[in-house]
């Protein structure tokens, strides 16, 4: 680029606020990832709707992540190292719409995410 600063496209250069996803947070993410995708089978989405934080011990999740599950922080959960690919199952036991979960990573509320990124 001719007139881009010296900085971008530079390894290690923020973009505030978005969580990158790098070695480091994959490996943050590792159990966070591994229980969403868990929840693929018919069996563990009845495990865990009957006794989500037992399920989420099962996989060693940390109190700070626990929580953000809980809480279906999704923004939380990606800056902790969850791959959106795989939470997006977490939001399949519910459910809740891929939209909530964008206006989430957009720090907007829904209805204005759906008003201004969507036009609806």
């Amino acid at each position: 680029m001719a007139n881009a600063p010296d900085d971008q496209n530079q390894p290690g250069t923020d973009i505030p606020p978005t969580p990158l996803l790098d070695r480091d947070s994959n490996l943050r993410g590792y159990k966070l990832n591994k229980m969403a995708m868990s929840l693929g089978a018919p069996e563990s989405r009845q495990a865990f709707k009957a006794d989500e934080d037992a399920y989420l011990r099962r996989f060693g999740l940390d109190d700070a992540t626990r929580a953000a599950v809980a809480a279906r922080d999704w923004h939380e959960m990606v800056r902790l190292g969850g791959n959106l690919f795989f939470i997006l199952k977490i939001s399949a036991v519910d459910p809740v719409p891929i939209t909530s979960i964008g206006a989430a990573q957009a720090g907007m509320s829904h209805e204005d995410f759906l008003k201004e990124r969507l036009g609806k």
